[in-house]
């Protein structure tokens, strides 16, 4: 009974995020893939996007947020051998680092799309989502472990729960926030001179995650959508 109860309220914590699945749009097929580039050309690309997304990254920030730090850091991963992946972090002292790998930059068919990723994750930084994620985390944790207790459960059942609650509740929104910076991330590759919507084409090659419980990104679908409805509120 303890367990079914605990279980319960996984599944709320879970569902909590949205109950209606966001809309979806067909990607259109990207056509003929560009041949891959060399590990020079991919830099020489990367920073030519970079010189571009960060200026108007940073005057998005400014504009959106107060008592942040703006001042992104765009770097390339050193190690050769990480797989293709673009994450943002923080580093020691609070500064905005965005981080694509190698082959990242060389997996990408052409500038629209690596600014549409690279402006997608100065979003992630700008809506505060590794701040709202471990909220998140924090308070699944809280309610778990309280609930545990209250149940009577031991010691190890309860560090169970804190964990399975910090785990869930860091996840119960990831969609969304996805879905939020993929929005962001437009308006910024399109202020920067790029085509958000040859940029989402991107998620025409890359696996589909689908609508997963509990999983990390929505499906490509609802993705290429966010971007399709924000270019039609600019009028392209």
């Amino acid at each position: 009974m303890k367990r079914s109860a605990l279980a319960c309220v996984v599944l709320l914590l879970a569902g909590c995020a949205s109950s209606v699945p966001p809309p979806s749009a067909p990607i259109p097929n990207p056509g003929r893939v560009s041949a891959p580039v060399s590990s020079q050309q991919a830099q020489v690309r990367f920073r030519q996007v970079a010189s571009r997304i960060e200026p108007v990254a940073e005057r998005e920030c400014r504009r959106q947020t107060r008592g942040v730090n703006c001042d992104f850091l765009i770097r390339i991963d050193p190690n050769k051998n990480a797989p293709s992946n673009a994450y943002q972090s923080l580093s020691r002292s609070g500064r905005p680092v965005i981080t694509m790998t190698q082959a990242l930059t060389r997996n990408v068919s052409n500038t629209d799309e690596l600014a549409f990723v690279m402006a997608h994750e100065a979003a992630h930084h700008i809506q505060g989502h590794l701040a709202r994620r471990a909220q998140n985390a924090a308070a699944g944790a809280v309610l778990l472990a309280g609930l545990a207790t209250i149940a009577g459960t031991g010691p190890n059942d309860i560090a169970a729960a804190q964990d399975l609650g910090a785990f869930v509740g860091g996840r119960s929104y990831s969609k969304n926030f996805e879905l939020e910076a993929d929005r962001l991330g437009t308006v910024i590759a399109y202020k920067a001179g790029y085509d958000p919507l040859k940029g989402a084409l991107y998620f025409a090659r890359v696996p589909d995650p689908g609508d997963r419980f509990l999983g990390t990104h929505p499906p490509n679908a609802q993705r290429y959508y966010a971007v399709q409805d924000v270019m039609a509120q600019i009028g392209r």
